[in-house]
């Protein structure tokens, strides 16, 4: 069985569903564009543009973002802003996104072509963040999908008690099988997310039996200086490390699992990845996994069947284990950089090093075992 631990289904993103309203999903969609790595051009010309117009002018801040006419040219899947009378967009979003949504039939149909069995659909604050959504897409395709519940971690400071029951209710009631959190770049105040004002929301979902994945930012401490520099954000990613292990240490019988694998392009030297050994500190606890996803985070550094990863690879299966690692592609972004079965065969066509059984946990068994499948 082929299982994709990683994948998207949303509404259009210029619409309200799951926000207050369109105007506050566009301000999320224009944060995310702000910051990503994806470069920006104008419209007219092609020419190369920075997208640094788009950010908030103090960070986490949503509402202090500029008015650059930011909207979704639905035609064309693809956000687009205004300097002067200049148009301006950027590929954040995978060309051809049809009225800027991806809905559960193209996800499917894009399984079947890559002969993919199950998707595991992630949410993002900029995507989709209503649970009832989610619950439709695996109710149309209860064979195909699986779905994470989506929290609000930055209002859990302020409004604990109401994210406790929108994650119990997307478990129970829309019956969502994983949770998904986003520990740092949300947050209203720069404090650890594993206990503290954040210990009643932990005590109430980890008794819900599911397990939760972790997408680790690089920690407040790297945004006192910005840009920051690279080292505040290796080592503020370490430091975010320390805190998912004091998290498992309190909650031994919860499953985790970090997504996207680590932040590959904080460790590019050249043309390899170098890993500092306290990153794999956490994986001496067995109910820790790590998502395989490198087309989407470096398709634009390295080309396929990504040869400059495969070292890295091999590290993971010997340090982690094959039976804790699980494919993930982000699809649909990944079609930035290659195809849906490309995402299968630089792994199973092109990694000689992996042995049978690494391919099988890998491919399908590892997350088989996590979503119980």
């Amino acid at each position: 069985m082929i299982i994709d631990s990683h994948v998207y289904s949303f509404p259009p993103v210029d619409s309200a569903r799951g926000y207050q309203s369109s105007e506050e999903h566009l301000r999320w969609v224009q944060a995310a564009h702000s910051g990503h790595h994806q470069p920006a051009w104008r419209i007219r010309d092609r020419a190369p543009a920075s997208s640094d117009v788009l950010a908030p002018h103090s960070r986490r801040q949503l509402d202090t973002l500029p008015d650059v006419r930011f909207r979704i040219n639905k035609s064309r899947g693809r956000a687009v802003w205004n300097v002067g009378d200049e148009e301006y967009t950027k590929y954040f979003f995978p060309p051809n996104l049809r009225d800027g949504e991806y809905t559960p039939y193209s996800l499917t149909c894009e399984m079947d072509y890559a002969d993919v069995d199950v998707g595991l659909i992630h949410t993002d604050p900029m995507l989709v963040r209503d649970s009832s959504y989610l619950s439709e897409c695996i109710e149309r395709f209860p064979d195909r999908l699986r779905a994470m519940a989506p929290v609000d971690e930055w209002r859990i400071h302020d409004d604990v008690d109401a994210v406790i029951r929108e994650t119990t209710s997307a478990i129970t009631d829309n019956k969502l099988h994983a949770i998904k959190f986003n520990p740092t770049g949300y947050m209203k105040k720069p404090e650890p997310w594993d206990d503290g004002s954040y210990r009643p929301f932990w005590e109430a979902v980890t008794s819900l039996g599911v397990p939760i994945f972790f997408t680790l930012g690089t920690g407040p401490e790297a945004e006192t200086g910005f840009p920051p520099s690279l080292e505040a954000q290796r080592e503020g990613y370490l430091k975010e490390l320390a805190l998912l292990m004091q998290w498992m240490e309190r909650y031994p019988d919860n499953t985790a699992s970090i997504t996207h694998g680590f932040p590959w392009r904080l460790f590019v030297e050249g043309e390899r990845i170098t890993l500092p050994d306290g990153i794999w500190a956490p994986f001496d606890n067995p109910n820790l996994s790590l998502e395989v996803c490198f087309p989407v985070r470096l398709g634009d550094l390295f080309d396929f069947p990504y040869k400059e990863v495969w070292p890295t690879l091999e590290e993971m299966v010997e340090r982690v284990g094959s039976e804790h690692l699980l494919w993930g592609t982000d699809m649909p972004f990944q079609n930035r950089f290659c195809t849906y079965r490309q995402s299968r065969d630089w792994i199973e066509k092109y990694c000689s090093f992996l042995n049978q059984d690494d391919v099988t946990n890998i491919m399908g068994g590892t997350a088989a075992r996590i979503l119980r499948i």
